[in-house]
């Protein structure tokens, strides 16, 4: 068995043991969009309506890397999988990371997401896909479009500008009329951003 298949198997009895318990699981982001695309899909992270501590109650074998921000990272056969608790942001102040977050459900979920293409789910055992933001669209036009209003998602995260950049030339996408004017705008506050996160998004 590949390790994409060993990866794929192993986050559907994530999803399986979430939903035998009375809770949502869903795939969601980069994996949904890569998948869309007939892309090789990397990692995959699981989104469910299930608290943090309900989560690593569910998974002995499980870490809190972001318990605070509804994260915890559970190990299925060897392979490490992000499950996140359906959450809205609170206010940000550092144009980094919210102060607090609140838990909600999945589209509330993906309103508070940074671009349409990385804010769908997948049912992962009929992988319908479930889109509250116009991202299948985008995909299929070739579109880089921020959920929302673009520069409050850069005020919030200034390295999502990079980000826009990114996804532009590696999936050969054009922005949207007003993710293009806001990185042109807001652009010197990407000097405020350290090397290595800009390191680390870029690669």
């Amino acid at each position: 068995m590949s390790r994409t298949d060993k990866q794929k198997k192993g986050a559907l009895k994530i999803c399986a043991v979430l939903r035998k318990s009375g809770f949502e699981a869903l795939f969601a982001g980069g994996y949904v969009r890569d998948c869309l695309l007939g892309r090789k899909a990397g990692d995959i992270d699981i989104a469910t309506n299930a608290r943090p501590e309900e989560v690593a109650s569910l998974f002995p074998r499980s870490v809190a890397i972001g318990a605070a921000f509804g994260v915890i990272m559970v190990i299925e056969n060897k392979i490490p999988y992000e499950v996140a608790t359906f959450r809205c942001d609170g206010v940000y102040e550092d144009g980094r990371r919210p102060l607090s977050v609140q838990f909600v459900d999945a589209k509330e979920d993906a309103l508070r997401r940074d671009f349409t293409i990385n804010a769908l789910f997948m049912d992962p055992e009929s992988e319908k896909i479930i889109d509250y933001v116009g991202g299948q669209q985008d995909l299929k036009k070739g579109i880089v479009r921020t959920v929302g209003e673009a520069r409050q998602r850069f005020a919030e995260d200034r390295l999502r500008m990079l980000r826009a950049v990114r996804f532009s030339a590696s999936l050969d996408f054009s922005m949207d009329e007003a993710c293009l004017s806001a990185i042109q705008d807001m652009a010197p506050q990407i000097h405020g951003i350290s090397s290595e996160r800009i390191c680390e998004e870029m690669n």
